[in-house]
C-alpha cells in the first residue's frame, strides 16, 4: 500500500464554474506545485497551510494558462497526510485540463478513483468507517441523510466499534492467558464473569444492528404508496403533500388510472411516493390494469397510506385490501374531516391512524409525525448524537460478530474447551476490525475505494 508517487486530479466538477480546483498529493506535490507557480513567493520554501497568488505557468512553451491561487499544506497536516498544493482556478474544462496536463507532464500521475481519500486511511487520518462516511455525505439525499454522514465521519460509529472490538479483545487476552499461564498467579474469570462480558458484547453489537433499518431508511429514502378506492382524496393527498397541483382531481371515480411518481422529503426522509388508481371492481380494461398497478404497488412498498372517505368509513374492500398487506406498515388516512367526523371510523381500525383534511391541507404534520414513527420507531432523526449504521457491509460484519459471540455463549454453557471457544472472539475481533480497515485485506480496501468519485 506504499505510496512513494504523486498523483493529481480534477476535484470539482466539470463545466461551466467560478472556480475550477486541481489537487497534487505526494512527495513531489510541491516541487511540481512550484514548476507550475509564477509570482512573489518561493513556493518550494513556503510555510506550510499558505496560500499564493499567481498565475499557472507552462514554462516549456514560456506561456500563462490561468490566473490562480496556490494553496501550500504540507505533511502531514492535510487531508490525505501527505505534501498537498491544490491550485485555483478559474472554472471550466479547458483551463483545468491545461493544469492538470501540466501537472502530469511534471511527473505526477492521474489519481484513481477515490484515491486521496484512499492515501488518508493508509496515512492513519481516517479509518474506513469514517472514509466511506465522506461519500455518503456527497451522496445524501435529505438534511437527516447528511447529519447521519456527517456524524459518522466525526467518529461516533467508530468509537462505538471500537469500544466493543476492546471489550472483546481483553476477553481474549484473559482466556489466552489461563490457557497459557495455568499454573501462575495471575487475574482470571470465571464462567459466569466470561458470559456476562461476552453478552455486554453481544447486546452492543445487536444494538448497532438494530439501527440498520433506521440507518438504510435515512440514507436511501423509503417507497410510499397512496392506496384506496376511488374518490377518497388520494391525488388531494398527493397534491397537498407536494404544496402543488401535480395530479388531476375531479368527482368522477376512477380519475387515476396509472401510478403518478414524485419525489420529496418527508420528515427528514427521502420519499418516492406512489398515488395509484381506486381499488375496486371494474369492467374498464384499462382501469383494471390501473387498479392491478395500485395492488402491486401497495405489495412493493415500505409503506402504505391506505385512505379512507370520513363519511363512507371502511367497508368490506377495504379490509381485504388491508388485509393483502400482512404485516406491511400501514397507516390509516381518514381523509374528509372537514365534511364529517372520523372518530366512528379511527374507533374501529386497530392499527396506526390519522384524520386529515387534503383538501384544506388539515393533519399533515401529524400525518408526517405518524410516517416517522412507523418507520424508524424513534422521533429524533439526524441529530448526528447516535451511531446508525447505514452501511450494508458494515452490517453484515455486525451480523457475523453478534453470530460469533451467541457462539461463544452457547459453547460456554455447554462446557466446551476454551481453547476452541476462543476461536469465536477472535473471529468476532477480526469481523469489527474489518469494519474500521484494522484487520482488512489490500485487496477489500482497494474495492471499498474504487466505488468513490475521482478527485475524492
Amino acid at each position: 500500500m506504499g505510496t512513494s508517487d504523486t498523483i493529481a486530479a480534477i476535484i470539482t466538477a466539470p463545466g461551466r464554474a467560478a472556480v475550477g480546483i486541481i489537487r497534487l498529493s505526494g512527495p513531489d506535490a510541491v516541487r511540481i506545485g512550484a514548476a507550475l507557480y509564477e509570482g512573489r513567493a518561493d513556493l518550494a520554501q513556503a510555510a506550510s497551510h499558505t496560500i499564493h497568488y499567481g498565475w499557472v505557468v507552462d514554462g516549456r512553451a514560456a506561456r500563462r494558462i490561468d490566473e490562480a491561487l496556490f494553496l501550500l499544506m504540507r505533511a502531514p497536516r492535510s487531508y490525505t497526510g501527505e505534501d498537498v498544493v491544490e491550485i485555483q482556478c478559474h472554472g471550466g474544462i479547458t483551463a483545468t485540463r491545461e493544469i492538470l496536463a501540466l501537472c502530469l507532464r511534471a511527473g505526477a500521475r492521474l489519481a484513481e478513483e477515490g484515491e486521496f481519500t484512499k492515501r488518508a486511511f493508509i496515512n492513519g487520518k481516517l479509518d474506513l468507517t469514517r472514509a466511506e462516511a465522506i461519500m455518503d455525505i456527497v451522496d445524501a439525499k435529505s438534511e437527516a441523510a447528511l447529519s447521519q454522514a456527517v456524524a459518522q465521519k466525526s467518529g461516533v460509529l467508530s468509537a462505538r466499534i471500537q469500544a466493543v472490538r476492546e471489550d472483546v479483545l481483553e476477553l481474549i487476552a484473559f482466556i489466552q492467558a489461563d490457557l497459557d499461564y495455568p499454573e501462575d498467579d495471575i487475574e482470571r474469570l470465571d464462567d459466569d464473569a466470561l458470559r456476562t462480558r461476552t453478552e455486554a458484547c453481544a447486546a452492543a453489537t445487536g444494538g448497532l444492528i438494530r439501527s440498520g433499518q433506521r440507518g438504510k431508511i435515512i440514507r436511501e429514502g423509503i417507497r410510499l404508496a397512496i392506496c384506496g378506492q376511488p374518490n377518497v382524496g388520494k391525488s388531494s393527498l398527493l397534491n397537498a403533500l407536494l404544496g402543488r397541483e401535480r395530479a388531476i382531481v375531479t368527482d368522477i371515480a376512477g380519475t387515476t388510472r396509472d401510478i403518478v411518481t414524485e419525489y420529496l422529503t418527508i420528515a427528514g426522509i427521502p420519499v418516492e411516493i406512489l398515488d395509484t388508481a381506486g381499488i375496486r371492481e371494474t369492467a374498464d380494461v384499462i382501469e383494471a390494469i390501473g387498479v392491478e398497478r395500485a395492488k402491486d404497488a401497495g405489495a412493493g412498498a415500505d409503506l402504505v397510506l391506505y385512505v379512507v372517505d370520513a363519511q363512507r368509513g371502511l367497508d368490506d374492500e377495504d379490509r381485504a385490501f388491508l388485509a393483502s398487506l400482512g404485516e406491511k406498515p400501514c397507516l390509516l388516512v381518514v381523509n374528509k374531516v372537514d365534511l364529517a367526523d372520523a372518530s366512528a371510523v379511527l374507533d374501529a381500525w386497530q392499527g396506526s391512524a390519522v384524520a386529515i383534511s387534503a383538501k384544506h391541507a388539515g393533519g399533515l404534520e401529524a400525518l408526517e409525525e405518524k410516517i416517522a414513527a412507523l418507520l424508524l420507531e424513534d422521533a429524533a432523526i439526524g441529530t448526528g448524537q447516535d451511531a446508525v449504521v447505514s452501511n450494508a457491509r458494515h452490517l453484515a460484519l455486525l451480523e457475523r460478530t453478534e453470530d460469533d459471540l451467541e457462539s461463544f455463549i452457547q459453547g460456554l454453557e455447554l462446557g466446551m474447551s476454551k481453547d476452541i471457544l476462543v476461536i469465536d472472539l477472535q473471529h468476532a475481533w477480526e469481523n469489527l476490525g474489518l469494519i474500521t480497515g484494522e484487520t482488512a485485506s489490500e485487496d477489500l480496501i482497494d474495492t471499498i475505494f474504487s466505488k468513490f468519485c475521482l478527485g475524492k
